[in-house]
């Protein structure tokens, strides 16, 4: 399995060195370098990206303020020279955290992970459904697009409500909200994002699920009426 990939980092001298890494490792295929984040976020809507190795300290946005206006997010492996921020990358749901200076054989250990979690994410049975992957209670699990009912904030964690559990999830909610499918979630509140078909009743203050209410935004309404009446 190959995967494409791109390297962000503002320094020439560090892109060089994961570019060769890349070139010796037979599961990347590279589509580009890039030396900041905005020049990444542009050339994201024009490539199609499995894996970014990303840097984090940079000028004007940091990855960290990347990741967060990327509609949609490819796997992430970061890549610094500090160990501060490893907790902050495991709430973004990174693949791996690397360390400069990388040995080729912790490289080639971050790139099988990035495969794995590419399998898995392939792993998709038309009998079953569609589905994603979380990762709770130190697990990934399963979970069925069909099923979920609503996400909810949770300060640093979001809570996945589906038809029969919940489940709580180290990730903020944009995060959580790039990983689902479009069209066919809406955050309706700055805390809820909930799944349209599980939509029976709504007016102006609250959004009904089956015998719960969710509190609607008010500048949310115009936008569900329009996502309803799309699916």
């Amino acid at each position: 399995m190959i995967l494409n990939c791109v390297v962000v980092d503002d320094s020439a001298i560090q892109r060089l060195s994961i570019v060769k890494l890349i070139e010796n490792n037979n599961h990347l295929n590279l589509i580009a370098e890039y030396s900041s984040a905005l020049e990444t976020k542009n050339g994201l809507n024009t490539h199609k990206v499995d894996l970014i190795f990303l840097d984090i300290e940079m000028p004007v946005l940091n990855g960290f303020e990347l990741l967060d206006v990327l509609n949609n997010k490819p796997q992430i492996i970061f890549v610094t020279g500090k160990t501060e921020y490893a907790f902050k990358a495991f709430n973004y749901d990174a693949t791996d955290y690397l360390q400069k200076p990388i040995t080729r054989e912790r490289f080639s250990q971050a790139v099988d992970k990035a495969v794995e979690h590419h399998k898995l994410k392939l792993d998709y049975n038309q009998e079953e459904g569609e589905h994603i992957f979380v990762k709770s209670n130190l697990k990934k699990r399963k979970v069925y697009i069909r099923d979920i009912k609503w996400i909810e904030a949770l300060g640093d964690y979001v809570k996945l409500v589906t038809e029969d559990t919940s489940l709580v999830v180290l990730s903020t909610m944009k995060a959580f909200e790039n990983e689902l499918p479009d069209g066919k979630f809406l955050r309706i509140h700055k805390s809820y994002i909930v799944n349209l078909d599980k939509v029976d009743r709504f007016n102006s203050k609250n959004v009904e699920v089956g015998a719960y209410e969710i509190p609607l935004s008010r500048n949310k309404k115009t936008q569900l009426v329009d996502a309803l009446n799309s699916i």
